[in-house]
Formats: structure tokens, C-alpha cells, sequence
């Protein structure tokens, strides 16, 4: 909250505010920083090959290698049928915020990207997703980059189990045969989560990065090795963060004193310097400092940056001027200008994500004939209740004038106990301390009673929240695109590009008409 209203606690900590000008600062910095656009280019189009992407992905691509063309950036690890909603509408964000820049500043071209957080190896994070109020799995014993697991049956029984929920909604046969497409059974997971994003977003000319590539890893060599050898970040970060915290903020991310893994096959683990020899944690693997120099220019793939240092290769590879992200992203990179500007790396303008809560019609009838707004159902169930009961019940449960009477009443017992002895005062209020205490909890005991009144109303409260707020929580952390794209077909997701904010930093209610 504090980044949206710009505090100036905080302005240490970023380049450039997210507005228009803070924008054009960005890209006169990212200007003076040379880009490798014809390496990105040929990655790119390697990796759309045999992908069915259409004439706005490919143009877009193509103009990547016009100095005047820059990327808006959004992130997310590869959570299996792009998991919550949010990771629907963060890239929505960066398709939206792409083409509002283009009429604002037309002198240049803008081109959303979603970067692939492939490398990531917490599963447990990654492997599920919620439909129905119910938590579908996929129990795998595949380890490593969750990235380059493959699709195996256990994945493909999820889908199935989707199918059994979904194909009763009109167009539950549209968004299950999509997961089928991109799902094949021996394709990697970040090759399945390529397609259904490409699929799902193709049109709008959304540009989809895989980082896990040799040939990209390769510009990273130079700041690989100084990692290595120097192990500088972990300082500048924990400088920062050191900053933060007197602040008064808490920090988001903390980094080691080698923020690389080591990536091969079915490993991901940590890099430590132990003893003069650098080991693979939980392997039998060791270099010397040559050996891992060595293996860093051979094989520069096999090291894959941590979340200090994912952000510095991203703005590496691409030529970038606004990332967005959720809430913990942004409050993490706030604690890495310093490490950017160690390394005469552009930091780019951070952008909070679009929030969305979706309501269907049911929802909304629901909460009129309870007489009540969508807005109020940000309150907790308590307080909708003591609103309704305080609103509608024809007894009073409230001792307000009561209570001002008591404080009249115990003033005027206070001035007779001190004509006899001041020492007597503090009793008085003693006195009455304890008697406005015991009718504040006969309030309670009141109002508790007249919500007895209200048992139906305190069930429809109750069925309605678990609806908007599954687990007492935001919608967009729990539920998937799936059951929704069902329910309304593609749509949605033309709906929710054509209610996506820019740069305005507000959470959006969308009702259904």
C-alpha cells in the first residue's frame, strides 16, 4: 500500500513511480544498456517453432530487434493449468498495460511478455489446483525443476477428474479439450504450460519466454562467475534489506552467499562454498574453482539464479521497462535496486498486478435481497452479521444511552464520596470500570441472541463468502481459469482484457449483467 500511494519511506528503494513519465525515464535508461536483440530473436523464433502462433506473435517478435521496441513484463512459475486465477490476470496486466503505452507514447513499440519461471523447484507449490472448492493434486515423485518434469498419467488423471466437472457447463468441452492438446504425456511442463498460455493469449501478441536456455544463459556468464568467485549479492541485498527493515517494512526474500542452483537432470540444488571446493547440496557433486569455471563456460544452462538473481537475468535478456508482479514480488524486488545498479543493470518500473473479484449473477441476487453491496462482503462474516442485525432487528442491542446515563449517574457518586474523603474516588472508578465492563458484555450477550433471529440470513452470509472468498481468502489465490472459460468460453478472457486497469492500481469487482 505504501508503493501505491509512492511514500517516501519507500523511494529509495525503485527507480522510477509507475506513471507515464516514470515510463519514459525507464526507457531512456534501458537506452544506454545494450540488449543482445538478435540472440533474443533467434531464441524466439527456435522456440516457436511447430507452435501455432499467429501473425501478432510473430510480428512482435520480429520487432524486438528495433531499438525502439521494449518489453512489459510479467512472471510466473509453471503451476499446472496455470493454476489460481491470478496468473491469468497478471498476464492480462502486461497485454493491456502494452497496448495503452502505445497510444500514449506512440514514438515506440511496447510487446507483453510472460517469462517462465521454469527453474522453480517447489512442487508443493506448484502441483495443484482448486475447482469446485475441491484440491486437485498430481502426485508425482519427479524432482528438480518442476519445469522440466514431464507430463506423466497421474497429471493426465487430473484432467480427466476436470472433465467430470466441467463438461456440464457450456463450454466445458472447449476447455477441456484445450488441456488435453497441452498436456501430452512425455512433453515437459514448462512445453505444456507454453502451449495452453500461447494458446489462451496468441491473439492479444503475447510473446512467451522459456529462460531455461543455453543460449541466454550464456550473456549471463560474466555475472555467473563474479557470483562464484565474489559472492556480492548476498551483501548488497542484505544491505538493503537491512534498510528496509529500519523502515519499518518486513523483508520478502533473503538470499545466500551463492545465489545459484545447479540444474541437471532431475536436480536443482544449491551451490556452497565449503572448505576452498564449491559443493552441490544433498550431492555427491564438488568442484574445484576451475572445475566450476570451467563448467560454468561449458554448460552455462547448469546454473540456474535464485529469486535474487532471477530478476537481473530477465532484464538481461530482455529489453525491459515495467515488470509486474503480485504484492511479495514487488516487496522483493524493492530489495534489489542496489543490486541492479551494482551491476549497471536497468531496474525497470514496478507495477502491482490487477486484482479481480468475479461475481455471477447468483451471487449478486443473493447479496441484494440480503440489502446489502458487493463491497460489503469485504467484511468479515462478524461484522456483515452485527450490520444486519443492528440494521434490521426491531429490538435495540445497544446500551448507548443507557451507558451515558451510568457515566452521569457514576460522576455524580464520585463528587459525594470526595465531599466525605478524596481517597474515595479511585473506588468510584473502580466501581464503575467494573459495571460499564459487565454491560458491554451483556451487549454482547444481547446481540448474540437477536443473531440467533437471524439464522437463515447468517447461512446465505456464510454460503455467499465461501463463494467470493473460498478458504477466507481472495478468490484469484484459490480458484483456476477453468471452471470459468466453461462456464462463459473464451469470452472471458476478453472480458477481463477489456476490464484490465494500466497503471491505476485498483482492485476491480466484475460482475455478471
Amino acid at each position: 500500500m505504501d508503493y501505491i500511494d509512492q511514500a517516501d519511506s519507500l523511494k529509495p528503494f525503485f527507480a522510477h513511480p509507475p506513471t507515464i513519465q516514470g515510463i519514459q525515464k525507464a526507457i531512456d535508461n534501458r537506452k544506454q544498456f545494450s540488449t543482445n536483440r538478435e540472440l533474443l530473436v533467434q531464441e524466439l523464433k527456435k522456440q516457436y517453432e511447430g507452435i501455432t502462433a499467429g501473425d501478432k506473435v510473430t510480428k512482435n517478435i520480429e520487432s524486438l530487434l528495433s531499438a525502439d521496441t521494449f518489453t512489459v513484463t510479467t512472471a510466473h512459475q509453471n503451476n499446472i493449468f496455470s493454476g489460481p486465477l491470478y496468473f491469468i490476470y497478471k498476464i492480462l496486466h502486461a497485454i493491456k498495460l502494452a497496448d495503452s503505452l502505445k497510444s500514449n507514447l506512440p514514438q515506440y513499440n511496447f510487446v507483453p511478455v510472460f517469462y517462465i519461471g521454469s527453474e522453480d523447484a517447489d512442487l508443493e507449490e506448484l502441483n495443484h489446483i482448486y475447482l469446485g472448492g475441491e484440491k486437485l493434486a498430481w502426485n508425482t515423485k519427479q524432482t528438480g525443476a518442476v519445469g522440466r518434469m514431464k507430463v506423466d498419467k497421474e497429471l493426465l488423471k487430473l484432467i480427466e477428474i476436470m472433465e467430470g466437472q466441467l463438461m456440464v457447463l457450456p463450454h466445458g468441452n472447449e476447455i477441456v479439450s484445450l488441456l488435453k492438446q497441452c498436456y501430452k504425456e512425455g512433453d515437459t511442463l514448462k512445453q505444456a504450460t507454453f502451449q495452453l498460455v500461447n494458446a489462451l493469449f496468441a491473439a492479444y501478441g503475447l510473446i512467451v519466454v522459456l529462460p531455461d536456455n543455453p543460449a541466454l544463459k550464456k550473456l549471463m556468464i560474466p555475472l555467473f562467475r563474479d557470483e562464484i568467485l565474489n559472492q556480492q549479492s548476498a551483501d548488497i541485498v542484505e544491505t538493503s534489506a537491512d534498510k528496509l527493515e529500519q523502515a519499518g517494512y518486513k523483508v520478502q526474500a533473503s538470499g545466500r552467499e551463492i545465489n545459484l542452483f545447479y540444474l541437471k537432470d532431475n536436480l536443482r540444488n544449491r551451490i556452497e562454498l565449503r572448505n576452498g571446493a564449491y559443493h552441490v547440496v544433498d550431492t555427491t557433486l564438488r568442484f574445484s574453482e576451475d572445475e566450476i569455471l570451467e563448467e560454468l563456460e561449458l554448460y552455462p544452462e547448469r546454473f540456474s539464479p535464485n529469486v535474487i538473481l532471477r530478476g537481473l537475468y530477465e532484464e538481461t535478456i530482455l529489453p525491459n521497462i515495467v515488470f509486474i508482479g503480485g504484492g511479495g514480488e514487488t516487496a522483493y524486488w524493492l530489495q534489489l535496486k542496489s543490486l541492479f545498479e551494482n551491476y549497471k543493470i536497468p531496474f525497470p518500473v514496478l507495477v502491482l498486478r490487477n486484482s479481480f473479484l468475479l461475481v455471477e449473477r447468483k451471487w449478486q441476487e443473493a447479496i441484494s435481497k440480503l440489502d446489502f453491496t458487493i463491497e460489503d462482503f469485504f467484511l468479515s462474516e462478524r461484522e456483515l452479521m452485527n450490520k444486519l442485525v443492528e440494521r434490521d432487528s426491531k429490538n435495540k442491542t445497544k446500551l448507548n444511552g443507557s451507558l451515558s446515563e451510568l457515566e452521569k449517574l457514576y460522576e455524580s457518586f464520585k463528587k459525594q464520596a470526595a465531599a466525605v474523603d478524596t481517597t474515595l474516588e479511585k473506588h468510584v472508578d473502580a466501581l464503575k470500570s467494573k459495571t460499564v465492563y459487565r454491560l458491554q458484555e451483556l451487549e454482547k450477550k444481547m446481540l448474540r441472541s437477536e443473531k440467533r433471529k437471524f439464522s437463515d440470513q447468517q447461512r446465505q452470509i456464510q454460503s455467499i463468502r465461501t463463494h467470493l472468498f473460498p478458504g477466507n481468502g481472495l478468490q484469484e489465490r484459490n480458484e483456476n481459469i477453468s471452471y470459468y472459460f466453461a462456464r462463459y468460453g473464451s469470452e472471458i478472457i476478453q472480458t477481463l482484457y477489456d476490464n484490465s486497469l494500466t497503471l491505476e492500481q485498483e482492485f476491480v469487482i466484475l460482475s455478471e449483467k
